[in-house]
C-alpha cells in the first residue's frame, strides 16, 4: 500500500465555489430568483448604500440569513471535498458567507465576501465579533461603530481578494463550483491559474469561458459532480 504523502509532496489542489454549491443544502442564490435574494433587490440590503438608507432593515435581512445557515447542514459536495485531503493539498476559495465547508471538515478555507457568523464596526473592517444571535441598530463595537454583518458589500473592496491570487498562482488543480462567474472581482480568479494547471468547473449550467484553455466541463449539479470529479482526480 502507497505511504500517506505528506503535504510537502501533495500536488495543490484549489477550489472556487459559489452559491450552486450551498444551493443543496436549501441555501437560495442571487440567480435563481431573478436577481432578488429572497423577494429583496440585492442593491437594498447588499450594499453599503442600502445600509445607509435603512440599517435596520439591512441588519434584519442577515439576522434571518444567520438563521438560516444555522438551520442548514453541510451536503454531499462539501463532504466530498474534504475526501479530496487524503490526495493533494486542498485550499477552499468561496464566495459564500456560510460555514458549511467548515463544518463539512475543511480545514483551510478563505472567505472572499465575508462570513454570516462575524461582525463588525462600521468604523473598522479588521475589528470582528463572533455572532450567532441578532444585530441591531444601537449596538456598537468598542470603538463606538455601528456594528454590522462581517460581509463584503458589492461597491466594497475585497480584502481578501491578493491572498485568493496567490493562492490560484500555485494551484496544480483548480476546480470552479457552483459559480456563475460574474461575480467580479472573484470570477476573475480563474484567469489566474497557471497554463500546466488542470482546471474544471462543475455547474448545473456552465457559465461562459471562452479564453480559457483545457477546461474539463462538468454540467451537473454540485453533489453529483463532484462524486464525478473524484474520478479525474482520485486513482
Amino acid at each position: 500500500m502507497e505511504k500517506e504523502k505528506t503535504k510537502q509532496n501533495k500536488p495543490k489542489l484549489v477550489v472556487l465555489t459559489g452559491a450552486g454549491i450551498s444551493a443543496e443544502s436549501g441555501l437560495k442564490t442571487f440567480r435563481d430568483s431573478d436577481g432578488l435574494w429572497e423577494g429583496y433587490d440585492v442593491y437594498e440590503v447588499a450594499t453599503p448604500r442600502g445600509f445607509a438608507k435603512d440599517p435596520q432593515l439591512v441588519l434584519d435581512f442577515y439576522n434571518i440569513r444567520r438563521k438560516d445557515v444555522a438551520a442548514a447542514n453541510p451536503n454531499a459536495a462539501h463532504l466530498g471535498l474534504v475526501d479530496f485531503e487524503n490526495d493533494y493539498e486542498v485550499t477552499i476559495i468561496t464566495q459564500n458567507i456560510d460555514d458549511l465547508h467548515e463544518r463539512a471538515g475543511s480545514k483551510n478555507v478563505v472567505h472572499l465576501h465575508g462570513e454570516i457568523f462575524k461582525m463588525r464596526s462600521v468604523y473598522n473592517v479588521e475589528r470582528t465579533y463572533e455572532i450567532r444571535g441578532d444585530i441591531n441598530v444601537g449596538d456598537k463595537a468598542e470603538d463606538g461603530g455601528q456594528l454590522r454583518p462581517f460581509i463584503v458589500w458589492f461597491e466594497e473592496q475585497v480584502p481578501m481578494l491578493e491572498t485568493a491570487v496567490e493562492i490560484v498562482e500555485e494551484a496544480d488543480v483548480f476546480v470552479v463550483i457552483g459559480t456563475s462567474l460574474q461575480v467580479y472581482p472573484a470570477a476573475s480568479l480563474i484567469n489566474y491559474a497557471s497554463i500546466n494547471c488542470k482546471k474544471y468547473i462543475i455547474d448545473k449550467t456552465i457559465p461562459e469561458t471562452s479564453g480559457i484553455s483545457d477546461i474539463i466541463a462538468i454540467e451537473k449539479p454540485a453533489t453529483a459532480g463532484v462524486e464525478i470529479l473524484k474520478t479525474y482526480l482520485v486513482s
